[in-house]
């Protein structure tokens, strides 16, 4: 049985304790944001339905991926805007892609 939507909006709030979301001043609230995001991921995962397992797995690793490297690029577009420190991970993570 696939998750439901607000299944998974409770999921991504209870991750959220761990690594909280700074929803900053956003003119939307966070239940909406959350409720939008897992309805599009469920509508995506359904639309999957006959992809092969395998398929299935590297289509959302691809998809998680793209979102992780957004996150990451968006972090350090800030904090340099801002004129603040990336901070020791960031800033390794940034050397070993300048080797490269």
């Amino acid at each position: 049985m696939p998750i439901q939507p607000e299944q998974l909006a409770a999921l991504m709030h209870e991750v959220e304790q761990e690594d909280p979301i700074d929803f900053a001043d956003l003119p939307f609230s966070e239940d909406e944001l959350r409720s939008l995001v897992a309805t599009h991921l469920c509508e995506m995962a359904a639309a999957m339905e006959n992809f092969s397992t395998e398929d299935r797995l590297m289509t959302l690793l691809a998809v998680s991926a793209k979102l992780v490297l957004e996150n990451l690029v968006l972090h350090v577009q800030l904090l340099r805007r801002h004129g603040l420190p990336v901070g020791n991970d960031v800033e390794a993570l940034l050397g070993r892609l300048r080797k490269s």
